[in-house]
């Protein structure tokens, strides 16, 4: 990890802990065996609760190795992540539009990184699955009947998460030089922005609408605090995913405007330490949850966000706030687990908040805040490049 940082040596040996942390702490999961997904662990026990198929979260499992084994330089992670890839083979046709993470961050991200051509295979075999899928009448990629943790599934049925699926068409199409997915990717995120972001910047989780026309029904929070309020994980996934296409497509305006529009709300109403609780309209008492998962996505966003401001001033104060949130993240946030005995000890992201509707992990390590995290150390540390998302 011999790169120079651009900050300061106590703040670079802080990042550089973490990432050693956060790749041992794979390390270890590697030798559980683990027969399904991490999906989220127990920070006192290290233990993961798993999903056979992958649910929504199994790709982030891969895309953890994928940047692990790329900081390190351990090609066994990499290799692992192969193995945990192919299992997700299965997901490609999937009837649920949140395969798009699945595939994105579990199998685009491998291809970048490591070359490798079975996560691209599958990557672009599940970019024409979801392509497939598209409406034209309404303008985007509905739900699906099987849609992980939707209230609602099915052909008239959206929310923010879905935008997911406009990542792994934008990557394709920057793969395979067909516009056709670009142009699905960018009408999904701007449907999906129309009924989904709020004038004022916050994001509603969900909507629906007319099967025939795409006339908006209604919109509906199901996971945050209240049908009307701003579920912090919402509000993350459409600054990340307006972030990323913002950094592919920089010359479509409309696209960039959303951007700075959900980036903007975050930065005006998340608390002063950068991270947030897990809905923006719950009450904020001691022992209301934060969520970290969702804070690290806003960092991922925000530094994404910064590469292609016009606005040099607020593109420096996209990174500031998030190279801060970060510093907080992992001083505050990332403990060094009390098990494992090797010269590195393994550190995991506490406080990530997955369902507090359903009192489901609303305390715990969770695979897509390791994630997130580990992306955004990568930039800060100079590991990975800021001039393209990924």
């Amino acid at each position: 990890m011999n790169v120079k940082s651009p900050y300061g040596n106590d703040e670079k040996r802080l990042f550089d802990q973490t990432i050693e942390g956060l790749v041992e702490r794979a390390r270890l999961t590697l030798k559980k065996q683990l027969t399904g997904f991490p999906h989220y662990a127990d920070t006192t026990t290290g233990e993961w609760t798993t999903t056979e198929d992958g649910f929504w979260t199994g790709g982030f499992w891969p895309g953890v190795l994928w940047l692990s084994g790329h900081y390190s330089g351990d090609s066994s992670l990499w290799q692992a992540a192969e193995e945990w890839v192919e299992r997700l083979e299965p997901r490609v046709d999937s009837d649920s539009v949140f395969r798009g993470f699945l595939f994105y961050f579990g199998c685009s991200v491998g291809a970048d990184l490591a070359g490798s051509r079975k996560a691209e295979t599958l990557a672009l075999a599940a970019a024409s699955s979801l392509y497939a899928t598209f409406r034209p009448n309404i303008g985007l990629m509905p739900l699906g009947t099987s849609a992980e943790e939707a209230h609602t599934v099915g052909e008239n049925e959206t929310n923010i998460d879905s935008l997911s699926a406009s990542l792994v068409l934008a990557w394709a199409a920057e793969k395979t030089g067909d516009d056709k997915f670009r142009d699905v990717a960018i009408r999904h995120a701007l449907t999906n922005a129309d009924f989904c972001v709020r004038e004022d910047g916050s994001v509603c989780q969900s909507a629906s609408f007319d099967n025939q026309t795409g006339k908006l029904i209604k919109t509906y929070t199901h996971k945050g605090y209240g049908p009307n309020s701003t579920w912090a994980r919402a509000q993350a996934w459409a600054m990340m995913s307006y972030a990323y296409l913002s950094a592919l497509y920089p010359e479509n305006r409309e696209i960039r405007d959303y951007a700075e529009k959900v980036c903007r709300w975050w930065t005006q109403n998340v608390p002063d330490d950068g991270v947030a609780f897990w809905d923006f309209d719950a009450p904020q008492e001691a022992d209301t949850p934060k969520d970290t998962s969702a804070t690290s996505i806003a960092c991922y966003a925000l530094l994404t966000l910064a590469t292609v401001l016009d606005d040099r001033q607020a593109a420096q104060d996209y990174q500031r706030i998030a190279r801060n949130t970060v510093k907080t993240l992992c001083r505050d946030y990332v403990v060094v687990a009390p098990w494992g005995n090797g010269a590195i000890r393994p550190a995991m992201l506490t406080r990530g908040c997955f369902d507090p509707m359903r009192g489901v992990a609303t305390e715990n390590e969770l695979i897509w805040g390791d994630y997130f995290l580990l992306h955004c150390l990568g930039i800060l540390t100079g590991l990975l490049p800021t001039n393209k998302p990924g």
